[in-house]
């Protein structure tokens, strides 16, 4: 198995009861953590950078989407000021405050994020890691 390999993550899919409203939800907001819409099937849409990272989409059983208690959805940030873009397009489109961009202690020093819920009640972050810092106080 190669360690080149970015992430340990291959995708995530979220689901949606109101497509229409995800999708322009999300077209406005993934932007600000440098993704895009990269793969689109009926019903479903996956964003990313490179490859499908991020799928929106309505339920393939055909029931009801819910959200998870306890689960949420982290986007890495480049910068604070990414991270406080994420924060500003997701109010701007529809989404509820969960925590405003700002240091959380309890993560460690060199975090910086902020918590939104999306139109259809899914908990998303965008999070800045400051390696700089983290190196200074021995973290990497």
């Amino acid at each position: 198995m190669s360690d080149d390999v970015p992430s340990i993550v291959s995708h995530v899919s979220i689901g949606t009861n109101d497509f229409e409203r995800a999708i322009a939800f999300y077209d406005a907001v993934m932007p600000a953590v440098g993704a895009r819409r990269v793969m689109e099937h009926p019903g479903a849409v996956a964003y990313g950078k490179q490859f499908p990272e991020f799928w929106v989409q309505t339920p393939i059983d055909e029931t009801p989407a819910t959200t998870g208690n306890g689960s949420h959805f982290g986007f890495i940030a480049s910068s604070k000021e990414m991270v406080r873009a994420f924060h500003d397009a997701a109010i701007a489109a529809g989404a509820t405050d969960d925590g405003a961009p700002g240091p959380r202690p309890l993560y460690g020093e060199p975090y910086y994020g902020c918590f939104v819920r999306d139109p259809d009640g899914h908990k998303i972050e965008a999070a800045y890691w400051d390696m700089e810092l983290a190196r200074k106080l021995g973290m990497s």
